[in-house]
């Protein structure tokens, strides 16, 4: 791993000195965020119900020493507005969610609750707060109607979904569009939301997705079982959305128009587009002894979504963004993060997920992204 240091200016030092609010900070997106900000500078606090995994990013990084942690649930509006009082958050990303497909359809009303009004309670208490400059609504790449298609989908596509996980995305995008054009025309504060799936990177240790699920049936030196070995995702690292998230964010801090009031794909290089075998036996050749089998699991009353590409093209104009890491890199950033973690040093977390910030920087100023400069 190289050393970048700070040799690049990243997100024009926008977030420096500023009061950084995220909710889902706990989570992995959200974790791996804040690290981020730290490193920029920011004043860091998170909103979150609670640490969603034994373990978690969150922990074995030791943030909570290193922001300020806020308890509360996003559908308790009082509370949440409490904290934006306390904290007078000057920029905000919103990234609390339920976000596991299967556990939908054992909860979908927690699941619109969080995911759907737990938005709206979040752009509330933004409008009400005058501290707030600029805010990030994160939701994902399923709040798409997925019909099918073989090429990426847009930002003024339409919105849906067939089970409950994909329909409370969907919402969300609804709702802060209503929001958006009730009271957020005027630019102030200046609001954006985004669209991103299938990130993988060390700290993830959800269930039902694959990463995780390798990395703890290995660490007990155990083969692990793959529902649908044929199926392809489009994978990329939780580095490439949220440098998108950081570089939005810091525009519209910047109060640029033409991103107010928009949606923005955050997706991956064409060539991601892999089966799972081929992300399983990628990750095989980090991990000695790691082995896999198919397990014969039909579930066809509970059916996840099929894959779904994102067209990128509006970040690429707009933002000077796309991502810059190969299927390869993407699978070796996060695999020597959890070999660090299960094998080597598990005390130097947050060091090492800092020094992977670095790395993905120095990458992307040499494909000349304007977010390193």
């Amino acid at each position: 791993m190289e050393n970048m240091g700070r040799e690049c200016l990243m997100f024009s030092d926008v977030y420096k000195g500023k009061r950084v609010l995220v909710t889902g900070h706990t989570g992995f997106k959200g974790s791996w965020l804040c690290t981020w900000l730290l490193d920029l500078g920011a004043e860091v606090a998170g909103y979150s119900l609670d640490i969603p995994t034994t373990p978690s990013n969150f922990e074995v990084s030791n943030l909570i020493s290193r922001i300020t942690h806020f308890d509360g649930d996003v559908r308790d509006r009082e509370n949440l507005n409490r904290v934006f009082e306390s904290f007078q958050p000057e920029i905000v990303f919103h990234l609390a969610a339920q976000a596991i497909v299967r556990r939908s359809y054992e909860e979908p009303v927690f699941t619109f609750e969080t995911n759907a009004l737990g938005t709206m309670n979040v752009l509330e208490c933004i409008r009400r707060q005058r501290s707030v400059q600029a805010a990030v609504i994160i939701t994902s790449d399923k709040c798409y109607q997925n019909i099918g298609w073989l090429w990426g989908y847009r930002e003024n596509d339409r919105l849906g979904g067939e089970e409950p996980y994909s329909a409370s995305k969907a919402c969300a995008e609804i709702i802060s569009s209503a929001f958006m054009h009730s009271y957020f025309q005027n630019g102030k504060p200046a609001i954006a939301t985004t669209r991103a799936g299938n990130a993988i990177g060390g700290g993830d240790w959800a269930p039902d997705r694959i990463v995780p699920d390798c990395v703890r049936a290995w660490s007990m030196n155990r083969p692990v079982k793959i529902r649908n070995s044929n199926a392809t995702r489009p994978w990329q690292h939780v580095l490439e959305p949220l440098s998108g998230y950081l570089w939005l964010g810091a525009n519209l801090w910047k109060a640029e128009a033409s991103l107010q009031n928009e949606s923005f794909n955050f997706g991956p290089l064409a060539t991601i587009v892999r089966s799972v075998a081929d992300l399983v036996n990628e990750m095989t050749k980090y991990w000695k002894g790691a082995g896999w089998e198919t397990e014969n699991e039909i579930c066809l009353e509970k059916p996840e979504p099929t894959s779904l590409k994102l067209n990128c093209d509006k970040a690429l104009q707009q933002l000077n963004w796309r991502a810059v890491l190969s299927f390869e890199k993407t699978v070796r950033f996060t695999c020597e993060w959890y070999r660090v973690h299960y094998k080597e040093n598990p005390g130097s977390m947050f060091e090492f997920t800092m020094g992977q910030i670095h790395d993905y920087a120095s990458i992307a100023a040499k494909e000349g992204l304007l977010w390193t400069s």
